[in-house]
């Protein structure tokens, strides 16, 4: 349990885990889970292309909300034109749609999120185009005229396609995330190199700023990088080596134990002064849910975050924690 607070320190404490935000899980993993094929180039998109597919992307994102996530993000990890030729658009579109109806009827604090990934592989920050504006700016808008939310730039080892990819969501009016990976071994990005990414992200109009699909057990070090960063932070962390029993196992969000293991870990990002917490690749609804009763005991005993500012195997199929 965190050290329990007096007085205004208490209120204020109160005051910021009520405002912790509960992001949803992966899709990629949770859809394999299904039986859905994820098969290159598209990866999770594929499953946008039939009516088997489709349902299945629905269930999940219902599956998500009743667990307690109020952000869900649409399954554009893979929509854009390199991937998906000249039916981008409508798989993009179609994705968004999906998330909408699916927690349509939840209520009205849940939002709807546009994923914007890099162009080539999120694990290979050496194969980031040159010039890679054009192509998420086309993304960034598609998903903006389709009704977005927030656009949640994610999984990036590479900090200056992030950056590309940041601006030209901020370019576009909706509330605009990144998120940086360090990838399944915690190599590609150190500590530092995301708190220093955090502070350029945040000067270039990030609303927030996170780490993900790095394992649960190295993830708090990046955190506490962040909490200098001067908006909102978090993490979503894919669940490390399945003999790390984070996840993985038993498919539709692994069982309440691994949930249980996933949420202590998240315990330790709130005290660093997290506000935004979620999942990434391996876990699913049972780590959702255990991260929302997380955040309501928090809240229940009047502890929160101790500072900064409020708001398989790990790899996973290559290039697509989503």
């Amino acid at each position: 349990m965190l050290r329990e607070p007096s007085g205004l320190a208490a209120k204020a404490a109160q005051a910021a885990v009520a405002d912790v935000v509960v992001l949803d899980g992966p899709l990629g993993t949770e859809l394999a889970a299904r039986g859905i094929e994820t098969p290159a180039p598209l990866w999770s998109a594929a499953a946008l292309l039939d009516a088997r597919g489709c349902d299945a992307v629905r269930a999940i994102h219902r599956d998500y909300a009743r667990a307690g996530a109020t952000v869900h993000t649409a399954n554009t990890f893979r929509t854009r034109r390199r991937q998906a030729g000249a039916a981008w658009a409508e798989l993009a579109a179609r994705a968004v749609s999906l998330a909408r109806d699916a927690v349509r009827d939840v209520g009205s604090r849940h939002r709807v999120a546009g994923s914007i990934a890099p162009l080539e592989d999120c694990y290979r920050p050496d194969l980031s185009p040159a010039d890679a504006r054009q192509e998420h700016r086309e993304l960034a808008q598609a998903l903006a005229s389709a009704g977005v939310d927030v656009l949640l730039c994610e999984t990036f080892p590479h900090v200056g396609e992030a950056l590309v990819a940041l601006e030209e969501a901020v370019a576009t009016g909706v509330e605009a995330w990144v998120s940086f990976t360090a990838g399944p071994d915690a190599d590609l990005l150190s500590p530092e190199d995301i708190g220093v990414a955090a502070r350029e992200a945040a000067a270039r109009g990030a609303r927030a700023v996170l780490v993900n699909c790095t394992p649960a057990t190295r993830t708090l070090a990046y955190v506490e990088r962040l909490a200098a960063c001067g908006v909102p932070f978090g993490a979503y962390a894919n669940a490390g080596a399945a003999s790390e029993g984070l996840g993985w196992r038993g498919g539709q969000g692994s069982s309440a134990s691994t949930g249980a293991r996933y949420a202590d870990l998240a315990r330790r990002w709130l005290e660093a002064g997290a506000t935004i917490v979620g999942g990434c690749c391996g876990t699913g609804p049972a780590h959702i849910a255990a991260l929302r009763a997380l955040v309501v005991d928090e809240r229940a005993h009047g502890a929160g975050p101790a500072r900064g500012h409020g708001a398989g195997p790990a790899r996973g199929p290559s290039g697509s924690p989503r």
